[in-house]
């Protein structure tokens, strides 16, 4: 099973890496590019006209799992990212087409986001048993009745989805900080099914980072980023681990919560918190740090939380 893993992530990584530039020329003659708001720094104007919506290679590696996992589960997971990509592939194709850097509508978003968490959750229990309780420590639970739980679970995932969105703002800076979050999934699950889908996203990952790093010659878009947010928030779903999820995923929350707190920071006294948001602007703005020390730092930082997670995951369950 190991050298099955290995040489599908291998396959994978390799197909990314060589078919990637073929995406992104066809991105180009399509002028499926990137518009840059006019509030953003001087050096992000610079990347306006950059092919939008690379993140349609990690088509490769659902198409992995599909071939050589088509089981329930494996083909559960799939979906999770197929569906959250196909929002962010709507507003990506705005935002290119159009260079209408607002893209989609934000309420349209949210209710595709509502309406495939609902379908997805309602399958999840159908193909596999699902505890509506939340593990404290041990045998230490939170009882939930299913409705409340559906509700809570609901709420994070499209909350989730969308915080691991806003990290998406530097070249490379998603995929630096999600490669530690699949690989604690890989690492804890004991589905066959899961391990592939981590261990497969890590090698396309992995394989458009060549592209994706500073200086990008292509973004992911939302069509990348918010099918990484859809799929990292229901395996935290499957494998009931959510008491650790606001550490395991604390690189995601922190840039949210810097988005909400200098929004209504600012509507209660006109002044900013943070001299941009996501929090990732505040740094190369305030601080003047490179794109790439930003990418490091909040790199090791999600490390650090993915091997935090690893030790309370051994004590906890």
């Amino acid at each position: 099973m190991e050298m099955n893993l290995l040489g599908i992530s291998a396959l994978s990584f390799a197909s990314v890496a060589l078919l990637t530039p073929l995406l992104i020329r066809g991105l180009r003659t399509l002028r499926l590019t990137q518009p840059i708001r006019a509030e953003m720094p001087a050096d992000h104007q610079a990347k306006k006209g950059t092919p939008l919506m690379a993140g349609l290679i990690f088509l490769i590696g659902v198409l992995m799992v599909g071939l050589f996992s088509p089981s329930p589960l494996g083909l559960y997971l799939c979906a999770t990212f197929l569906l959250f990509g196909l929002v962010g592939f709507l507003d990506d194709y705005k935002k290119a087409a159009f260079q209408d850097p607002r893209g989609a509508s934000g309420k349209m978003k949210l209710a595709l986001q509502f309406l495939f968490t609902f379908a997805l959750i309602a399958v999840l229990f159908r193909i596999m048993p699902v505890d509506t309780d939340i593990v404290i420590f041990g045998d230490m639970k939170l009882d939930l009745l299913p409705v409340v739980y559906l509700a809570v679970m609901s709420l994070f995932i499209v909350g989730s989805a969308n915080a691991i969105n806003f990290t998406d703002g530097l070249d490379g800076l998603l995929i630096v900080v999600a490669i530690p979050t699949y690989f604690f999934f890989f690492v804890i699950s004991d589905y066959p099914e899961v391990k592939l889908f981590c261990l497969t996203l890590i090698a396309c990952l992995l394989g458009l980072l060549i592209y994706n790093i500073y200086p990008a010659k292509a973004f992911m878009g939302d069509t990348g980023s918010l099918a990484i947010g859809g799929s990292l928030a229901f395996l935290a779903m499957i494998e009931k681990v959510e008491i650790l999820i606001p550490l395991l995923f604390l690189v995601y929350f922190a840039e949210q919560l810097s988005v909400i707190l200098q929004v209504w920071y600012y509507k209660r006294t006109k002044l900013r918190i943070f001299r941009m948001a996501p929090i990732h602007y505040h740094y190369s703005l305030k601080y003047g740090w490179s794109e790439n020390r930003i990418v490091l730092v909040f790199g090791l930082v999600s490390w650090m939380c993915c091997l935090l997670c690893l030790l309370l995951w051994k004590l906890i369950y």
